[in-house]
């Protein structure tokens, strides 16, 4: 017998051994192999006559005469008959006899090298960023292919998609008369014995992947011409030594070049075959969240024994993922379970609130108010984010919160990023608050040293009731006489440190947000936050009129914007900011220059002005004061414009190549106009017209709720991309859905605080493994710290 006979006899055995384990693992059914067991055997076991004896008649047999004559047959042909282990849920059997044993000592933190993946097993994960089993069970398949029953070639109809497993007779590479087109062409078997031939278009590197004799699994449209079977590959893969590859749901794993599936399956298989059980750091919490077994999650992620147990498998698995975040957030705010004040509140202190506002609160507020003043009451410290369009009344509802500590003797503080803000706060405040006696006093950067000595000795004395103020209000001088509650306005704008300054005396704590971003998102992002929305506007106000524009009508929206300029009212706009950097930021500066030049000839009677991202803070403020007191008809700016300023008389905004604004911020920017009763328009300028982008800016145009086109961002962009979550530590979630999968995110992080409130730093028995997974998995998660 030469080698090549003794190669296709090794060949065939190992083809009948692998679809007759698989049919005695599943109950010897018959449903393993289409067309039938016997089939396969009539076709691949002529050189086995013994064992088509022992199988001959097998649809008549009953099931148990069946098992035993699957044993015998594996037993003839030198497989081995694998034993239930009953106590483990697995993935389907591999092929008899090359199960790995469990290892004796394993954790997630056993490196990859035990598993002996072979040569270059170990080099091959490292690039993968793979090194310990945590790392290999966690390299999660992007996609599933179901291979349970894969079709003869003959089977399949002309046309249709199919998955066959075929082993390669020879192959050339063929050069057609068409100029510069080659084809790959070989030729195949397939488990029956039919030959078909694989199709390649100017592929040549497909050759040397093809070996004669090897197995391989392809994808792609069937041909039938004449006779003539043709597969149009669209993918192929190396089947590999062990059967991970056909006969079930088969994992497709993220990969770079040179690593192949069949290999990442075999170590996907043999990590999990290390593990007896594999350790579950939720275990105390099974039952009462309803959640799948690690163990098994794992097992059925990787290996799905059905399309159900790996819905179930995901679901475990993304919950994982949020409670690991949310515990993170939680733990490094220090905020989990703190005692704050319990502050006294009476219909009657709200009834004098409601009867000195010049206005009536919206539903919206109203139920957002009610949920602060629960928390004012309760022991536990506030930390509440309150998020609204602009426009919607957060400040009043700051406001009532801040009537509510002065009336139980406690003083409120507002902090504001910007001078200008911090400004309109404070006349805001003192309409509000001045008629009911309460005393509001303003500290900012700019004022002499003599008003500044004069307030901080108010506050000290405990005079001042309320204090607005900008980074002053934590500069060191600053003493309260009772601090009791921290109002933060755009809290993503301060740093850490600075917001704790002012929290020394862990006052209750809101924090006020106008830029709308989905409740699922704002979960993650402020971990340690209650949230609140106010998702409501305001009887009266008008819409602000939104169109969009392209390259070629773009003069359109100057002239549209020169009659606004007549009637008295101003107008702003925008140009994309470059990203950060010293370069980028001149060049930014240089573009902008050359927009202002641009329109000062277009429109030569309007007086212009720059914003730009060079200026210092202070010079902002100084243009922003100039605009609001109308020094200048147009504003050209390349930052965003700074949220919650008022320009009562601007009602234009113009946005230059809108398309490389997010949704959420298009929206913030629209905001900006019409915040004086008039009138407002927004033309979006696209600089370029592709359908997907004009998609996504007509959900500018057709709706005004920030919170709709929030979601509708977050779809379309990821979280990754929206303003200010890139810098936050916003992790890249493996399989969670930020736009999907809020009621996971919701259960997640009610357990999470419910942990922590029985044990703030996971120092309990029970909680030994979950601190160790998140310490493993705290740079891969990614944190935001808040407060």
């Amino acid at each position: 017998m030469n080698r090549e006979e003794h190669v296709t006899r090794e060949e065939l055995k190992a083809r009948l051994i692998r679809p007759i384990a698989r049919e005695l693992a599943d109950g010897a059914q018959d449903r393993v192999v289409a067309g039938g067991l016997e089939k396969l055997i009539q076709n691949l076991g002529q050189p086995f006559p013994e064992v088509g004896r022992l199988l001959a008649g097998y649809r008549q047999m009953d099931v148990e005469t069946r098992k035993e004559q699957l044993k015998k047959a594996l037993e003839l042909l030198g497989g081995q008959v694998a034993e239930s282990r009953p106590q483990r849920l697995e993935p389907p059997q591999a092929v008899p006899g090359t199960r790995s044993p469990a290892l004796e000592t394993v954790s997630f933190d056993t490196p990859v090298e035990a598993l002996n993946l072979g040569p270059g097993g170990r080099k091959k994960l490292a690039e993968l960023g793979i090194r310990a089993l945590r790392d290999l069970l966690h390299h999660y398949p992007r996609r599933y292919e179901d291979r349970r029953t894969l079709q003869s070639i003959r089977e399949v109809e002309d046309g249709a998609k199919a998955t066959v497993v075929g082993k390669v007779l020879s192959r050339e590479l063929v050069k057609t008369p068409r100029k510069g087109l080659q084809l790959v062409q070989v030729r195949f078997m397939d488990a029956w014995g039919w030959k078909f031939t694989g199709v390649w278009f100017n592929q040549p590197w497909v050759l040397k992947q093809m070996p004669e004799g090897a197995s391989l699994v392809l994808s792609g449209r069937v041909q039938k011409r004449g006779g003539v079977t043709s597969l149009m590959v669209e993918y192929f893969e190396d089947e590999g030594g062990e059967s991970l590859s056909t006969g079930r749901i088969v994992p497709v794993y993220p990969a770079k070049e040179g690593i192949g599936q069949a290999f990442l399956r075999r170590a996907a298989w043999r990590a999990l075959e290390a593990f007896q059980t594999i350790p579950d750091p939720l275990e105390p919490y099974l039952k009462q969240a309803s959640l799948m077994p690690l163990d098994r999650a794992l097992r059925q992620a990787h290996f799905p024994s059905s399309e159900e147990q790996l819905e179930q498998a995901l679901q475990r698995l993304k919950f994982d993922e949020f409670l690991l975040l949310e515990l993170k957030v939680m733990i490094e705010s220090g905020g989990s379970a703190l005692l704050g004040r319990v502050f006294r509140v009476t219909p009657e202190m709200l009834e004098r609130f409601r009867a000195a506002l010049p206005f009536t609160l919206t539903g919206a507020q109203e139920r957002v108010l009610s949920e602060i003043l629960a928390d004012m009451q309760s022991e536990r410290q506030m930390a509440r984010l309150v998020q609204g369009d602009v426009g919607s009344g957060k400040t009043a509802v700051a406001a009532a919160a801040l009537f509510v500590a002065a009336q139980n003797g406690a003083q409120g503080a507002l902090m504001a990023p910007t001078e200008i803000l911090a400004k309109q706060h404070f006349e805001n405040l003192t309409r509000y608050l001045y008629p009911l006696g309460v005393s509001v006093d303003l500290l900012v950067g700019s004022m002499s040293n003599g008003e500044k000595r004069s307030v901080l000795e108010r506050l000290k004395s405990g005079q001042t009731q309320v204090v607005v103020g900008t980074h002053a209000l934590i500069q060191d001088g600053v003493a309260f006489h009772d601090l009791g509650l921290a109002v933060i306005d755009e809290e993503h704008r301060f740093g850490v440190m600075q917001r704790r300054r002012l929290l020394g005396q862990r006052p209750d704590v809101l924090v006020m947000s106008a830029t709308p971003i989905p409740r699922s998102l704002a979960l993650t992002l402020y971990g340690d936050l209650e949230v609140s929305q106010i998702d409501e506007l305001p009887p009266g106000r008008t819409p602000v009129r939104t169109k969009i524009l392209t390259q070629k009508t773009r003069t359109q929206a100057y002239a549209f914007a020169r009659q606004e300029i007549k009637k008295g009212h101003q107008v702003f706009v925008v140009t994309p900011m470059i990203e950060e950097g010293e370069s980028e930021a001149t060049a930014e500066l240089a573009a902008a220059t050359r927009l202002r030049e641009e329109l000062e000839i277009l429109l030569p009677d309007v007086r212009i002005d720059l914003l730009h991202g060079k200026m210092k803070a202070e010079e902002k403020d100084a243009v922003m004061e100039r605009f609001k007191q109308g020094a200048f008809d147009l504003l050209v700016s390349t930052t965003v414009i700074e949220v919650g300023v008022d320009i009562p008389q601007a009602t234009v905004m113009i946005i230059e190549n809108a398309e490389r604004f997010g949704l959420a911020q298009l929206h913030q920017l629209r905001g900006r106009v019409g915040r004086g009763g008039l009138e407002s328009y927004c033309v979006l300028i696209a600089g370029e017209t592709s359908k997907r982008t004009l998609e996504r800016l007509r959900v500018i145009e057709e709706s005004t709720d920030g919170f709709y086109i929030a979601e509708q961002d977050l779809r379309l962009r990821g979280p990754g991309e929206l303003r200010g979550t890139r810098q936050s530590g916003m992790p890249d979630l493996r399989l969670g859905d930020l736009a999907s999968d809020q009621a996971i995110i919701e259960q997640s992080r009610a357990l999470a605080k419910a942990i922590l409130e029985a044990d703030p730093y996971l120092e309990q028995p029970e909680h030994a493994l979950l601190k160790r997974e998140l310490q493993a998995r705290a740079e891969a998660i990614g944190f935001r710290e808040v407060i």
